[in-house]
């Protein structure tokens, strides 16, 4: 029998270790970029700035500011700070956070995913919900398929 394997994918979650150094923390565009990079948001060498803008301007709202802003906020936000930036592009950005697992968005209004209990203007509480909610049923489906092999040992 065989499968379609494409089919049977979910989501696919990128997590990188990176190094944490001081070059890293020395402006807030490489800690951007630090950030979506372990993230899996952009890939190691992408040069593109639109979803650093995006990931910043949703942290400047969310964690800074502690309010839930619209597409002219995200927008006026990234024009002030980063580069212009329209509309289509912006979209683009949220709708693969969102796709992601790291954006939702009601209201007109954008936010990081909010964890099930606790602060979620809280960046730590915010982080540990992203990878609990992500590995842990990837590790229950991977503990589930290990017990299923074991109990068919010699069975080929």
């Amino acid at each position: 029998m065989e499968l379609n394997e494409a089919s049977l994918i979910e989501n696919e979650i990128t997590l990188r270790n990176l190094r944490l150094t001081s070059e890293v923390l020395e402006t807030r565009r490489s800690a951007i970029r630090w950030l979506a990079l372990s993230l899996g948001i952009i890939n190691p060498g992408e040069s593109r700035l639109g979803s650093l803008a995006v990931l910043d301007s949703l942290i400047h709202f969310q964690f800074v500011k502690g309010t839930d802003p619209t597409v002219k906020d995200l927008s006026d936000y990234i024009n002030a700070n980063w580069e212009q930036i329209n509309e289509k592009t912006l979209r683009y950005h949220l709708l693969r956070m969102k796709k992601m697992g790291f954006v939702e968005n009601s209201g007109g209004r954008f936010y990081f995913s909010p964890p099930g209990t606790g602060d979620r203007f809280d960046p730590s509480n915010w982080a540990q919900h992203i990878f609990d909610s992500n590995y842990s049923d990837i590790a229950g489906k991977i503990g589930q398929v290990i017990r299923e092999v074991k109990s068919k040992a010699g069975v080929v």
